[in-house]
């Protein structure tokens, strides 16, 4: 079954913990909250771009126990169709995550679990769904050489890919050149150019060596509370971020961003809408707590941008 929008990647349980401010190595804290639900970054962006109104297809790989039903129960609700593997010799990855009360700020640990097991093989039956799809993409908690063969499928399909390379790894030489879009946040970037992203000059400076490396339509750069930066050859804009609430969790705002991006391009919204509507999605899942269960339906991020 065909899909517009096929996405590539983890899904892990978020154990999140929340504390007055973040421990230091060798510290014990006692926190002021726990939660336990779905994440991973494939598996939030998936959910994200569904409930933003694409038609979705996920692939990923999944254990057979309680978590790996987690994500089956969170992509029904989502609409989000599975595409994936139920691994029988590994267990669904996990997170560990840390957030600051107040400030919103979060450091997390991941284990991929059966995702981290990916394999070609797991693309394999999925090549004509991926090739025929509006839009493609993925990230790189799942093997680098699988999101490579992921992003060659789709670009041989005329797929628009977009690369969200988190965490930060070695690219092999062809593969920004592969991707329409690469959506990094200022940590990502330092990592992929060497220039340490501190403000909209900077930024610039980093998005435009991403085009020098082959990136063939634009480098969006996230910039967090300070919204995004967007470059191509043609120019440079800032995307202003948008007042939703307050903020109350960071940790899936780039995810957000990235499912409102794709679920936009795949339904023909012209570049800067789509960066707008991005950025909705993402201001309004950090005044949630979670990660996919903070990312708002199509009507509220409609609402939002009408505001």
């Amino acid at each position: 079954m065909p899909h517009d929008i096929v996405i590539l990647g983890v899904f892990v349980a978020d154990a999140a913990f929340r504390c007055d401010r973040l421990p230091v190595l060798g510290e014990t804290k006692i926190a002021t909250g726990f939660t336990l639900g779905p994440g991973g970054k494939g598996s939030n962006q998936a959910v994200a771009a569904a409930k933003a109104g694409g038609d979705v297809g996920f692939i990923s790989r999944i254990g057979k126990d309680p978590f790996g039903q987690m994500g089956l129960q969170v992509w029904a609700a989502a609409g989000v169709h599975p595409l994936v593997t139920q691994d029988p010799d590994h267990p669904t990855g996990a997170a560990g995550i840390f957030i600051e009360e107040g400030s919103g700020r979060n450091a997390i640990l991941i284990s991929p679990g059966a995702a981290g097991a990916i394999t070609l093989a797991d693309l394999a039956p999925h090549a004509a769904i991926i090739g025929g799809a509006k839009v493609a993409m993925t990230q790189l908690e799942q093997p680098v050489e699988v999101a490579h063969a992921f992003c060659r499928m789709a670009r041989a399909g005329g797929a628009i890919t977009i690369l969200n390379p988190a965490p930060a790894a070695a690219l092999p030489a062809d593969l920004l050149g592969l991707c329409d879009f690469v959506t990094p946040n200022e940590t990502e970037a330092e990592a992929l150019t060497g220039i340490a992203v501190t403000d909209t000059e900077s930024a610039t400076a980093a998005a435009k060596a991403l085009l020098a490396q082959g990136v063939r339509q634009g480098a969006i750069i996230t910039l967090g509370a300070n919204g995004a930066l967007f470059c191509d050859q043609t120019g440079v804009r800032h995307v202003p971020p948008i007042h939703a609430g307050p903020v109350r969790d960071t940790t899936g705002a780039g995810d957000a961003f990235n499912g409102g991006f794709a679920c936009a391009l795949a339904q023909g919204l012209e570049l800067n809408a789509a960066l707008d509507f991005a950025t909705a999605v993402a201001a309004i899942s950090v005044t949630r707590m979670g990660t996919a269960a903070a990312m708002p339906s199509r009507a509220e991020v409609l609402a939002l941008l009408q505001r």
